[in-house]
């Protein structure tokens, strides 16, 4: 009787772990490094994957480097072959903990909060301290979104002088998921 027992309360326990996870496949994340009277330097990734824990805060996100999307074909082999390296280089990921995340302070109007974490982008990774974001629980789904910015040059990522007036050095971020519970 007590290993009966001891198996349905491990197994409680363990569903009551699963529930507090959310999850996406279909996450988004764009990016900009555009200079005025320049062509658009920007791209788009609609399948980025992410986890988010509501019992601590911790979110974690991973998108494949290959799957930004650029208005030139062009543009886009430039990136991945010569900037991003993505054969080398195929994933980018993002590891965060939102600060004092409550999870029942969650609404539809959406709260402002900020993330730290460490993005891993050409096989370099970097701290990123107080992402703003906003959060909102719609439907039983935890939508996240906000915008941030990094430098290329902390990516050990070198921009030829051909092309180097053309391309910012400021990269910005933006990205959204909306999650559902796992």
């Amino acid at each position: 009787m007590k290993k009966i027992t001891f198996i349905a309360l491990l197994l409680i326990s363990i569903s009551a772990i699963g529930q507090s996870k959310y999850l996406t496949k279909t996450g988004s994340l764009n990016f900009e490094a555009s200079v005025p009277s320049f062509e658009e330097v920007a791209a788009k990734n609609n399948s980025v994957t992410a986890i988010f824990n509501t019992a601590n805060g911790e979110f974690a996100a991973l998108g494949l480097v290959k799957a930004f999307r650029f208005k030139n074909a062009l543009m886009e082999e430039h990136f991945n072959e010569n900037y991003a390296e993505s054969h080398k280089y195929p994933k980018a990921t993002f590891k965060g903990e939102i600060e004092d995340f409550d999870f029942d302070g969650l609404s539809e109007e959406g709260s402002s909060m900020s993330i730290d974490g460490s993005l891993t982008f050409h096989g370099v990774t970097k701290e990123i301290k107080d992402i703003p974001l906003t959060m909102k629980l719609v439907d039983d789904k935890i939508i996240l979104s906000g915008s941030f910015k990094v430098m290329v040059s902390d990516f050990d990522i070198e921009i030829p002088k051909v092309v180097r007036n053309k391309l910012s050095n400021e990269v910005t971020i933006d990205f959204s998921f909306e999650l559902v519970k796992k």
